[in-house]
């Protein structure tokens, strides 16, 4: 009966939603961001420690969900001029071959096989946008040139890292080709300017025009529903070519950030509802992920140097390139790590390589640790260190 009960959606999500709850007095109790406080929790009922709640499939479609929901209201706060440009490219090619470079020879070093090499340094090219650009916006930061860039770069990386993925599986199976690499490559900038331009030229009149109708007057919420459906068919289409869904949701987002409304509910606030409680729950399926029963002696010394590596690799990759295109110290040190948190990126492309067979267990759980390590790190560093006056003086 309790086992039956227990497994029931309801109390799942009761339960999600009492954690992230806890991870927000956590969060309160230690002067942490929001995210640092989730994350923790669900590391303390996830496998690692109490084992209360498991990654089920429900867990995972939830916090999904949260990511694609979050990108959408974070890409309410851009314009289309903040992301694609071209200083934002030269700092996300940079941050895409340093990583690789680095996590290929780390593996190799530590003894593994060149297929396995391979798919370390892809996951490492990995960026989560969503980790950072969470943070960034509790600190009311957004705005600033350094998150602009984060923003932009974490976007075209999406695309490189997706480059990256689908040369690795290609060499190590020995089938690699200019031709389908290309497909890649137009596939998915293709998705980006085509969706960006029939966004922001056209579902957006139409939205506004949506706004003027009849039933929109009648039923104040019709155009959030609408905005809503966009943002996830841009999230779906997104996915059927292998690209994020959160980037396509950032995308749709960005598209309807200038829309003005007359007579519906503004969907921003509706969505920043959605976003407080799904997006709640991604941050703590992120600490629910992993499990620390599964390290080894080995697999540890591993994991500490693979993290180290990860921070630095992305750091430099990003830092200089920022630096030399006239960014000051300070904000090409954000752009550095800001670009550092794997977050729920690397920790797909992981799975994947498990699921292909290119990985083994020991490795998939050391991209999946190191990937909750960098996304913990990364907001301390920005809230503790880069905006630390900024809190003193509020």
């Amino acid at each position: 009966m309790a086992e039956a009960l227990t497994s029931t959606i309801e109390f799942q999500m009761s339960l999600l939603l009492f954690v992230a709850l806890a991870g927000y007095l956590l969060a309160s109790r230690i002067n942490q961001s929001a995210v640092i406080g989730e994350i923790l929790v669900g590391l303390l009922i996830g496998p690692s420690l109490l084992g209360l709640i498991t990654y089920t499939d429900f867990v995972r479609s939830v916090a999904h969900l949260g990511a694609v929901i979050l990108l959408f209201v974070i890409g309410l706060e851009f314009r289309l001029k903040d992301i694609f440009n071209f200083k934002y490219s030269v700092i996300a090619l940079v941050g895409v071959i340093v990583p690789w470079i680095g996590g290929y020879y780390l593996a190799r070093l530590f003894g593994y096989e060149f297929g396995s090499a391979v798919f370390v340094g892809t996951a490492l090219t990995a960026t989560s946008i969503a980790i950072t650009a969470n943070v960034l916006r509790e600190m009311g930061k957004l705005q600033t040139d350094a998150a602009k860039a984060i923003i932009g770069a974490a976007v075209i990386d999406d695309v490189l890292s997706l480059l990256a993925l689908s040369v690795s599986k290609q060499i190590v199976s020995g089938t690699f080709s200019l031709t389908s690499v290309s497909l890649v490559v137009i596939s998915a900038l293709g998705f980006l300017v085509i969706g960006a331009y029939v966004g922001t030229k056209f579902l957006s009149k139409l939205v506004a025009k949506v706004d003027d109708t009849n039933i929109a007057k009648k039923f104040p919420e019709f155009v959030f529903i609408f905005a809503m459906m966009i943002a996830f068919l841009y999230a779906m289409v997104a996915e059927l070519i292998n690209l994020s869904a959160i980037v396509g949701s950032f995308i749709a987002g960005v598209s309807l950030g200038s829309v003005v409304l007359r007579h519906s509910k503004g969907y921003k606030e509706g969505a920043e509802y959605l976003h407080i409680i799904f997006a709640s729950i991604f941050f703590v399926s992120l600490g629910i992920l992993a499990d620390f029963k599964a390290l080894t002696p080995h697999v540890i010394w591993f994991l500490i140097a693979l993290t180290v590596v990860a921070v630095l690799t992305k750091v430099i990759g990003c830092y200089i390139p920022a630096k030399l295109q006239g960014m000051s110290h300070q904000d090409a040190s954000i752009v550095g790590f800001g670009m550092s948190p794997r977050g729920e990126v690397a920790m797909i492309v992981a799975l994947l390589g498990l699921n292909a067979g290119l990985i083994k267990q020991d490795i998939y759980v050391s991209l999946v640790l190191m990937s909750l390590l960098t996304t913990i790190l990364t907001p301390i560093v920005l809230r503790n260190w880069f905006y630390k006056k900024s809190f003193i003086n509020a």
